[in-house]
């Protein structure tokens, strides 16, 4: 009786051993392997910091390569298409754009319309550099102005772009940040000269030219020749314009024009010049656009584009 119950003790203990290391060994696979459908441990706040500090420095260290290697583009480009000094860089156009006013003298009876300015107001020692019409459609123009990353503006008539409506569409997509195509009319006519009716036509209808055409219906809008009356900028008002840029200064290949007294640039100038070739003036575009950028440049001026302040 004793020996089988000495028996069964034993064999009793060897269960609860086994028992016992299966359930060590069950563990232990458990700690070495952990519930793949549980989170992982969060890390500790100094490792996130210095996880946010390291992608911080990443990324400024590759945008000051990025502006780095972006200067160094534009000196081998100024020095390729003859520049005396590469274009200064803009700075960065402010959150808000400035109040756009009428110019003291080039007001009309009408209220609430789009106003007519030559100088957009701003302290920053900047200008803006505007295209007229469209005749000359040089290709090298596209490649100086990438090329130099000088923002600029386009206002288009439609007698004169209409046969090649195709290298507008490129111009429009040459650079990063866009070229904006507005609006010169239809037709260059003499706006004063016709009925509202009429001026409607040639304002609205050449809206609806480059909205078909380039996908953007224009906010800005000059009259040729820069002359206008009241039912000019009605008539804009009617067909989506909301303002009317003139010039202070025009550019040609051999000279400069000046509106101002003092024939010299100001902050928040306009530029203005057209798209003649040889043809016209004594020069091409690339020969016009080193003459307005060496004296921009010397001036100690930057070409910034348009439509961030307007």
């Amino acid at each position: 009786m004793a020996k089988g119950v000495h028996g069964s003790s034993r064999a009793l203990g060897a269960v609860l051993v086994v028992a016992a290391l299966a359930s060590a060994a069950t563990g232990c696979s458990e700690s070495a392997e952990p519930d793949r459908g549980a989170p992982a441990p969060a890390p500790a706040a100094g490792q996130q910091a210095r996880a946010r500090e390291q992608g911080a420095a990443g990324a400024l260290t590759a945008y000051v390569e990025k502006v780095r290697e972006q200067r160094a583009a534009r000196v081998l480009a100024a020095r390729k298409w003859g520049l005396a000094k590469p274009p200064l860089e803009a700075p960065a156009p402010p959150a808000v754009k400035p109040k756009i006013t009428t110019r003291k003298g080039f007001e009309t009876r009408g209220e609430g319309l789009p106003p007519v300015f030559t100088t957009v107001p701003t302290k920053q020692k900047i200008v803006f550099l505007t295209i007229d019409d469209g005749s000359e459609k040089d290709p090298e123009l596209l490649r100086m102005m990438k090329e130099l990353r000088i923002p600029y503006s386009a206002f288009l008539s439609d007698y004169v772009v209409k046969d090649d409506y195709g290298y507008f569409a490129r111009m429009q997509k040459s650079q990063d940040a866009g070229v904006s195509l507005h609006n010169h009319t239809l037709n260059h006519r003499y706006l004063p000269g016709l009925s509202y009716k009429q001026q409607k036509r040639e304002i609205c209808g050449m809206q609806d030219v480059i909205e078909k055409r380039f996908g953007t219906r224009p906010a800005l809008f000059r009259p040729p020749y820069g002359n206008y009356n009241e039912d000019t900028l009605r008539a804009a008002k009617t067909c989506g314009v909301k303002a009317v840029p003139l010039w202070a200064a025009e550019a040609f290949p051999d000279r400069m024009e000046w509106r101002e007294w003092d024939r010299d640039l100001h902050p928040g100038d306009i530029v203005l010049t057209h798209f003649r070739g040889k043809e016209d003036w004594k020069g091409s575009m690339p020969d016009m656009i080193r003459r307005v950028m060496n004296v921009i440049t010397a001036k100690g001026y930057a070409v910034a584009k348009l439509e961030d302040y307007v």
